[in-house]
């Protein structure tokens, strides 16, 4: 796991929740906006797996709970997907509320996976 990546990939998942509740709680329906921003923070968490996966070869091993770690991470590429698929079948306003919740959800775990990489005592 790469730190600075994280923290660049956790400011993404805020700024795009932040966008779709801004724009969910206006009565905008879902749109490529919406969509857009959630597929990017999904792209960046398929990069953070690759990362992580290849991370401990070059000598960044986490210090906590790797299972812990790759729990958090599998269930944040799962709620994207799910969230669009939501959002296009019911394309309401809060469809894209919930987009802005995944989104700020996934930022969360993203801070709780960097506090399992390198803060836990080993």
């Amino acid at each position: 796991m790469i730190e600075t990546y994280t923290w660049v990939q956790t400011a993404v998942a805020v700024l795009a929740g932040l966008i779709c509740l801004a724009l969910g709680f206006t009565g905008r329906t879902p749109s490529d906006l919406t969509l857009g921003a959630t597929l990017l923070v999904e792209v960046l968490l398929i990069g953070q797996l690759v990362v992580s996966l290849v991370a401990p070869a070059v000598g960044n091993i986490a210090t906590g709970s790797v299972l812990e770690f790759y729990i958090y991470l599998v269930s944040a590429m799962l709620l994207p997907p799910l969230a669009g698929f939501w959002a296009l079948v019911e394309r309401n306003r809060w469809s894209t509320v919930i987009l802005g919740v995944v989104n700020l959800s996934i930022a969360v775990m993203l801070y709780r996976m960097t506090q399992i990489w390198f803060v836990q005592s080993a």
